[in-house]
C-alpha cells in the first residue's frame, strides 16, 4: 500500500505540474484517464483522512470524501482568468461538506502549495461581528486556545484577510485590536509534497488538523450561541 501511495502521489504532483503548463480542455481530455485515476485514489485517502478526524471530532462520522472534495474545473465566467482548470486538489472538510458557512477544514495540494487549514473564512457581517464579540467577550480563554502548544508552533500565524484599522464598534485603542482587526480568523500549516510520500500521511495530518478543533469549536459555539 505504501508504494502505490508514494507512487500515486508523485504522479499526482506531476500532473498538477503539467496542468499548469497544459491549462486547456484538449490536453485535459488527452490526460482524462489518468486524472480520473488519481482522483479516485486521492478521494479514498481523503476519506480515510475524514474517519482519522472523526475519532476526535464525532460530527465528522457521516461525511463522504465526495461530498467535501471541490472539482477541478474553474468557474470562469466573471474572471479574467479564462483557464479552465485548476491546478491543484482540495477539500472542504465539514460535517456538511463543502457546503457549510462554519468554521472548519481545508485540505489544499497543488502544483503551488500544499497546507492544512482551519478555521472560519469570509463570514457574513453579521456573523463577523458576533465572532468579533465573543472574541473580546471571553478574550482569555480564546487566547489561551490559540497559545496552548503545539498550535502556535504548528500555526504560527492568522492567515487571511484584516483590517489596517479597529472596526468600527471598538474602542480604536482596545487592547485586543489584533484579535479585531481580523476579518477572517483562519489559521495555515504548510505541507511539502514529500509529506505525502508516507502511506500513513492521513493519520498524521489528521493530528495536525485536530490541534485546531479548540478554535473551530469556539468559533462556531460563538455564531450558534
Amino acid at each position: 500500500m505504501g508504494r502505490h501511495l508514494t507512487t500515486g502521489y508523485s504522479q499526482l504532483f506531476d500532473f498538477l505540474d503539467n496542468l499548469a503548463v497544459n491549462n486547456d480542455r484538449q490536453w485535459f481530455a488527452e490526460n482524462r484517464h489518468l486524472y480520473d485515476c488519481l482522483r479516485k485514489q486521492w478521494l479514498a485517502d481523503l476519506q480515510t483522512l475524514i474517519g482519522h478526524m472523526a475519532q476526535s471530532e464525532p460530527a465528522l462520522r457521516h461525511t463522504d470524501a465526495a461530498s467535501c472534495a471541490y472539482r477541478i474545473y474553474r468557474d470562469i465566467r466573471f474572471s479574467h482568468d479564462k483557464s479552465p482548470f485548476k491546478t491543484y486538489f482540495s477539500a472542504l472538510i465539514s460535517a456538511h461538506g463543502r457546503h457549510t458557512d462554519r468554521a472548519c477544514w481545508y485540505l489544499h495540494m497543488g502544483a503551488d502549495e500544499c497546507g492544512i487549514y482551519g478555521g472560519l473564512w469570509n463570514p457574513p457581517g453579521p456573523m463577523l461581528r458576533k465572532v468579533r464579540q465573543a472574541v473580546v467577550d471571553n478574550v482569555e480563554e480564546f487566547r489561551q486556545i490559540i497559545a496552548t502548544p503545539p498550535l502556535p508552533e504548528l500555526y504560527p500565524e492568522w492567515y487571511g484577510a484584516q483590517l489596517k484599522t479597529v472596526p468600527k464598534g471598538f474602542d480604536r485603542n482596545h487592547p485586543d485590536a489584533d484579535l479585531l482587526r481580523l476579518k477572517e480568523y483562519g489559521r495555515c500549516h504548510s505541507l511539502s509534497r514529500g509529506f505525502f510520500d508516507n502511506s500513513e500521511w492521513p493519520g498524521e495530518l489528521a493530528g495536525i488538523a485536530m490541534t485546531l478543533k479548540p478554535m473551530i469549536d469556539f468559533l462556531n459555539y460563538s455564531i450558534d450561541e
